[in-house]
């Protein structure tokens, strides 16, 4: 790959690194801040679903407007967006105002929205023969979050009083720092050629199967380990386990998810996408019946460990695999309605996470994650037999 391309890459994946920090940060004390503020205990995880509702209103127009103004303008209007969300949700929190709170993560969601963008524009970057790989080192930049994240949430959690005011604040400047990176950008934009056309329908590019099961792996694999990371915190917090102990599950959870982004991009162009997306299904498999086996620390580290790498391989294989169904001019409305359907699963499974983990509990939480595992395992393995039949 060119110099120039990779070092694009490389402050894409740094970006990466401070949305993640941002988001496991957010994930990590929402929740437990929620709890505190929440008129009912089954609304503890509603400022969460809040703040994957502020991502799904906001992945159309933001990838619209990267196709109009380019990306380096789309994602500096997306961290100025989690700056200003981060310092709401302290807002709230010293105001014990839950309806701040929810307010600040839908604008944090939306910095997330332009952020899912990052792993496109790397592939825009890249040759086309090195798009996964592209990807999948983008994607790698997010163990910095995988590690500061848990950190960050544990060091400021009690810093200033009442608790979780000090972690918004930290929020803000992570965002604050992600801009700076952003102005260091130069991804080529549209052509004219590019803009004038808008090519092919949605509805037509909906209809291939390879979109199809794109994001379905997508949507999957952020949905399950959504609602199982989501509720946690949360679970391991009714099991007695100190905040501590949460944080260290986090941290692999999410060293988990990016660690294995070295190499996917390298075994999707030995193996096939189709073999990539299918293992990450048996791992999401792994990591439910690990959780449905105990609730020690172990069973908690080793189910969200799985959970992790299995998320990297359907999300990683998914968004591969997107990138050969639409052509250059069509890259808005594909990528942009995929992040939306992937971002609308999360809103569904944040909310029923709390209201599983409260009403329900931990197993039958993950019992329910079950048949979409099952599905895009059986899609996977009908679209590879169709595929060689076709060749």
């Amino acid at each position: 790959m060119p110099s120039s391309p990779i070092r694009q890459i490389l402050v894409l994946a740094m970006c990466q690194g401070l949305l993640l920090t941002h988001g496991v940060s957010m994930i990590a004390v929402t929740g437990l801040a929620g709890r505190e503020l929440a008129p009912d205990a089954g609304l503890a995880t509603l400022p969460l679903t809040t703040y994957v509702i502020g991502g799904a209103l906001t992945t159309l127009p933001a990838a619209f407007f990267m196709r109009r103004y380019g990306r380096r303008a789309g994602f500096s209007l997306g961290t100025l967006l989690g700056c200003i969300g981060a310092l709401i949700c302290a807002a709230g929190v010293a105001a014990r105002s839950f309806t701040l709170l929810c307010l600040g993560t839908v604008l944090c969601g939306s910095y997330t929205a332009f952020g899912q963008q990052y792993r496109f524009a790397a592939a825009d970057a890249a040759e086309p023969s090195w798009k996964s790989r592209a990807i999948s080192l983008t994607l790698a930049g997010g163990i910095l979050g995988g590690v500061l994240g848990p950190w960050a949430s544990t060091q400021t959690r009690h810093l200033l009083a009442p608790a979780y005011l000090g972690t918004y604040l930290s929020l803000a400047v992570v965002a604050l720092l992600a801009l700076l990176l952003v102005s260091r950008l130069r991804i080529p934009p549209l052509t004219a050629a590019e803009r004038a056309t808008s090519g092919r329908p949605l509805a037509e590019i909906a209809r291939q199967p390879a979109w199809l099961l794109a994001v379905l792996a997508a949507a999957t694999g952020y949905g399950v380990m959504n609602l199982l990371m989501t509720a946690t915190p949360l679970a391991m917090d009714i099991c007695r386990h100190p905040y501590a102990d949460t944080a260290f599950v986090l941290e692999w959870h999410v060293i988990g998810m990016f660690a294995p982004s070295f190499f996917t991009g390298d075994l999707i162009r030995r193996y096939g996408v189709l073999a990539v997306i299918g293992t990450g299904t048996a791992l999401m498999a792994g990591c439910i019946a690990i959780a449905l086996a105990g609730v020690s620390l172990m069973h908690f580290w080793w189910a969200l460990l799985l959970l992790g790498v299995g998320w990297n391989f359907m999300y990683i294989g998914g968004t591969t695999l997107l990138t050969e169904t639409y052509r250059s001019e069509e890259k808005a409305k594909a990528q942009g309605s995929n992040d939306f359907i992937v971002f609308a699963v999360q809103g569904i499974t944040s909310l029923s996470s709390g209201l599983l983990i409260s009403r329900q509990g931990w197993e039958t939480l993950n019992v329910f994650a079950l048949p979409a595992v099952a599905l895009t395992a059986l899609a996977t393995a009908a679209y590879a037999i169709k595929r060689r039949r076709g060749s």
